[in-house]
């Protein structure tokens, strides 16, 4: 039984904008799924799909085997924790923690029970420090770390994130993606995540899905989908630099084995150049 799965998802906006298209989309338990696709692909739209913010046109969202309805979606808000890529739209109470403990109070949990969330919630996004403080008066990379607290403190199990490196500064992404790795370690929680930033994607997913045009065009390993350089380019996407490089050095006819982390690219450079001066 998958966490989320997606059967035959179509969605129109008003004015019959069809924004999905026949979507299957499937996400197992303690992995990190990408979603690819340039802008107006829909991804923010699937992904308002998984906890029901949107309702289906035609097909059908499950969760934990079961379609989302009226009388689950209470439930079905707690196992998918959605951040959205601007957090200023999740973010307005006049402290950190005060913030963070808005969804556990609204659960009706007794004092102790929040407390213990909101302390855990900031000790996993790493911002203790800052519990105190104004969240508006707080940079860019913070910000998105206490949307994401917010969402841990309701104990989902499926954590969504829109764009969630948008507007960082290389360090706040350097630490975003670390938080990311971390969390599938330390609490086997499932992440989906979207970017347009497809040089980060062999460093935290463990599968992906590319979208056009509200519909699924390719999907597989980091392996498997990057190797696809035409029908990526086709989509308006790039592949990322180290399999770009390696791939360039083979049609040259040197002996590179592939990789796509920078780690894997050191190793097979080590190897194909080993003891030539």
């Amino acid at each position: 039984m998958h966490l989320i799965e997606t059967r035959n998802l179509c969605y129109s906006y008003p004015g019959s904008v069809k924004a999905l298209e026949g979507i299957n989309f499937i996400a197992p338990r303690n992995s990190r799924i990408a979603v690819m696709g340039s802008n107006g692909a829909g991804k923010s739209t699937l992904f308002k799909h998984f906890n029901g913010i949107f309702k289906p046109t035609a097909g059908t969202v499950h969760i934990r085997g079961e379609p989302i309805t009226k009388a689950n979606i209470r439930e079905v808000r707690k196992f998918v924790g959605i951040v959205f890529q601007n957090p200023d739209d999740q973010i307005f109470a006049p402290t950190v923690a005060l913030d963070v403990a808005f969804g556990p109070t609204n659960l009706g949990l007794d004092e102790e029970t929040i407390h213990h969330r909101v302390e855990e919630a900031l000790r996993i996004t790493g911002i203790e420090h800052i519990a105190d403080r104004v969240p508006h008066h707080l940079s860019g990379g913070e910000k998105k770390r206490v949307a994401i607290a917010g969402a841990i403190a309701m104990e989902p199990e499926v954590l969504v994130l829109d764009e969630p490196t948008a507007g960082l500064d290389p360090k706040g992404v350097h630490d975003l993606l670390g938080f990311i790795n971390d969390l599938k370690k330390k609490s086997g929680m499932t992440v989906i995540f979207s970017t347009h930033d497809v040089s980060l994607i062999p460093e935290i997913a463990d599968y992906i899905y590319v979208m056009d045009k509200g519909r699924i065009v390719a999907q597989g390993s980091v392996a498997e989908v990057f190797v696809q350089t035409e029908l990526l380019r086709s989509v308006r996407l790039d592949v990322p630099l180290y399999p770009k490089l390696i791939q360039s050095l083979q049609e040259k006819g040197i002996p590179v084995e592939m990789a796509f982390t920078f780690e894997e690219a050191e190793t097979a450079f080590l190897e194909a150049f080993k003891g030539r001066s």
